[in-house]
């Protein structure tokens, strides 16, 4: 019985390669896309940052991006913090889960209209 060397090691090699394609290739993927989706941003269009603000982008400079939040505030912020375009879709999804949000339950528990 000899040791083979290369009998040894196959599943070492083989557990890198599952790995690469399972979890970094895919990871690679995503975040090429998401890089291709912020270079793409034009003014006018409706987005959401990585931390869940919707805006309007008004204006591109360099590796910024002007967003407009309320009519007339704007605020700046780096193209990486642009998590995605916001479509007209999305955007009635996103109404239709506040207002389930905001629907009274009937319990009276209700106490952002209580007055003290």
């Amino acid at each position: 019985m000899g040791n083979n060397p290369l009998g040894t090691f196959l599943p070492l090699i083989l557990l890198v390669v599952v790995f690469y394609f399972l979890l970094i290739r895919p990871q690679r993927k995503r975040q090429q896309e998401q890089v291709r989706m912020q270079n793409s941003l034009t003014p006018g269009a409706r987005v959401m940052t990585t931390t869940g603000l919707f805006a309007t982008v008004v204006a591109l400079q360099d590796d910024d991006v002007v967003l407009e939040v309320a009519p007339g505030v704007e605020t700046r912020w780096v193209k990486a913090a642009i998590g995605r375009v916001v479509t007209p879709a999305d955007e009635v999804t996103e109404t239709e889960e506040t207002v389930a949000e905001g629907t009274d339950t009937g319990n009276g528990d209700d106490t952002s209209t209580k007055q003290s």
